[in-house]
């Protein structure tokens, strides 16, 4: 790719500077300046050198940018120069910019595609809801990001070799608690359509959990329930949950669809609970230990940051910790059993919530003494949480919001607002009340909770989605316009010597992406979006564009034409639709 052309040239000149001043340095660090008028890279290798060597960072930097200099001048660079405590500057020229927006044009949607990760097989999970409970807003974090990233994943040259699954929590005391208070109520999942069942169920499990703490009988008659389930022993049990089970599968789909989400397959807790006891279980004595009726995993003798949890409970029943080993091994393992994959995956990757942080790292830890390619493979990324102002929301207590009713409070805001938009208003408003949620949440790095501002979230004007799809439905009215003016985007030759803030930022994107993909954090992709998007504002503030009678009008379009695409782009790999319209 051609900005990843000028990066090696940039190096290679470096290097042959050093090496005239008899200098050795492996690795040269390339970034970008904050000020934009400071230059469009910059380097940082006479400061390193200089004070590992007791040298003047300035004056070395000063030798280094003079030996470049005597060099023929390479035809992107126009100028170099040294800057602060030691920084070398590189001002690329304005062939370099014209010939990145020619870049960008030709490669439409697939500008910010990379190879990077070619004929690698790479498993996702995310999203895995909890059934017989409705998708809390929690979930979507997870979704949101598990989404940026899959996309990130295939847009690095895995498109036909990645995998995405989820892992539904289908077992376990939460829905025994449900299952008790729906036979304590007749035994049958009440409502006259999918949305009413489910808030059936989920009013059901505040009254089991309620009273699971509350009485000490009705505790001893949820565990024998549970029990049930797992031993598909009681007919009644099991007829209520096979049909909760498939309610709330149809449900998550729905939603999950809503959100641009498609999965290739679950793995069910329930299966990878089986797998997981039976591994616990012949590895007693060599990894795990009996102790008071459990089996424990003393995760202390191998890391002494780690600590000790049960993967097996005094009833013999498997834990999470089990459950996750159950699901390793089904993922590595048993994928022809699933039908879908047919492959051992080079990369495993999962999203959790970051207060399993150390509990996660004590189930891998499990995992590497039975199998080290399960630890060595995998990629555990936890998140954050959703809060509001009011604070924090829990299912437990009934005080839950879910995906849909936020979705729709906002969808029901926006449409208010679109009193005078002729579009369809209806597709156009879920567009942005979705956009508002996932910007809100991948803004901000993976790891930091997120308080949810509706208002701030809506706004046209800040750091927020929909103002990123306005930026974009702007563009494409430039291009409207053009069209009707009948300048067409790009005549060479009509470029304009000085060079716009918006060119110094729009050939950064693949870059950008590439980061994104390294670190499995999109929240760079938003950060670089909302940057384009002000410049690109500023730029359109002051500057007339659409003009029969400038000659640099053709030029101007196609460097809105750009910054469509690459918003558009940018968007799609945070799971965002860009209307056309707004």
């Amino acid at each position: 790719m051609f900005v990843m052309t000028i990066q090696t040239e940039i190096k290679k000149i470096i290097q042959k500077a050093l090496k005239e001043l008899s200098i050795e340095m492996k690795e040269i660090h390339l970034e970008h300046p904050v000020d934009l008028s400071m230059g469009d890279y910059s380097t940082n290798v006479a400061m390193v050198y200089g004070k590992k060597n007791n040298q003047n960072p300035k004056e070395l930097a000063k030798k280094i940018a003079e030996k470049i200099n005597l060099e023929p001048r390479v035809p992107n660079i126009k100028k170099v120069e040294v800057a602060g405590p030691g920084f070398i500057n590189f001002h690329l020229s304005p062939k370099f910019f014209e010939e990145s927006i020619s870049e960008i044009l030709k490669a439409g949607e697939n500008y910010g595609s990379n190879n990077n990760l070619k004929g690698q097989k790479i498993l996702v999970e995310h999203s895995s809801p909890n059934l017989f409970k409705e998708f809390h807003i929690g979930h979507m974090v997870n979704n949101a990001i598990g989404e940026s990233i899959t996309r990130i994943i295939k847009k690095s040259g895995a498109e036909k070799t990645t995998k995405v699954i989820s892992y539904p929590s289908d077992v376990g005391l939460g829905i025994a608690k449900t299952i008790w208070a729906i036979l304590n109520q007749g035994g049958e999942i009440k409502g006259n359509d999918l949305n009413q069942k489910i808030d059936f169920l989920g009013q059901a499990y505040v009254e089991g959990n309620s009273k699971y703490k509350e009485q000490e009988e009705i505790k001893k008659e949820i565990e024998k329930i549970n029990l049930e389930i797992y031993n598909k022993s009681n007919k009644k049990v099991n007829d209520i949950y096979n049909e909760g089970k498939k309610l709330t599968l149809e449900y998550f789909e729905t939603i999950a669809s809503r959100l641009g989400s498609n999965f290739d397959d679950y793995l069910f807790e329930s299966d990878a609970g089986e797998v997981g006891k039976k591994i616990v279980k012949e590895n007693i004595g060599k990894v795990f230990e009996e102790s008071k009726g459990a089996v424990i995993f003393n995760a202390e003798k191998f890391d002494e940051k780690l600590h000790t949890r049960v993967f097996l409970n005094s009833q013999e029943l498997p834990t999470y910790e089990a459950k996750d080993l159950g699901l390793l091994k089904l993922k590595f393992n048993k994928f022809k059993k699933f039908g879908i994959f047919g492959f051992k995956p080079d990369k495993s990757i999962f999203i959790t919530d970051n207060e399993q942080n150390e509990y996660m790292k004590v189930m891998l830890k499990s995992a590497e003494q039975i199998n080290p390619e399960w630890s060595e493979k995998t990629k555990h990324i936890g998140h954050g949480r959703l809060r509001f102002p009011e604070g924090r929301l829990s299912s437990r207590d009934g005080n839950v919001l879910t995906v849909i009713g936020l979705l729709d409070d906002l969808k029901k805001e926006i449409l208010l607002k679109m009193q005078d938009f002729d579009g369809n208003k209806k597709k156009t408003a879920e567009k942005v009340a979705v956009g508002a949620v996932k910007y809100s949440i991948l803004k901000s790095s993976a790891g930091k909770n997120i308080v949810f501002d509706k208002e701030k979230a809506l706004s046209l004007e800040g750091n927020s989605g929909p103002y990123l799809q306005y930026t974009y439905a702007r563009a494409k009215s430039i291009l409207e316009k053009a069209k009707k003016e009948n300048i067409k985007s790009w005549l060479p030759g009509s470029q304009q010597t000085e060079v716009r803030d918006v060119e110094k930022l729009i050939y950064r994107f693949p870059e950008i992406v590439e980061r994104a993909g390294n670190e499995y954090e999109p929240h760079y992709i938003a950060t670089y979006l909302f940057e384009l998007a002000q410049t690109f504002n500023s730029y359109y503030g002051n500057n007339k564009i659409v003009d029969k009678q400038d000659k640099s009008s053709s030029y101007k379009v196609a460097l809105s034409e750009a910054v469509a695409h690459t918003i558009k782009n940018g968007l799609w790999l945070l799971g965002i639709e860009a209307p056309e319209r707004l």
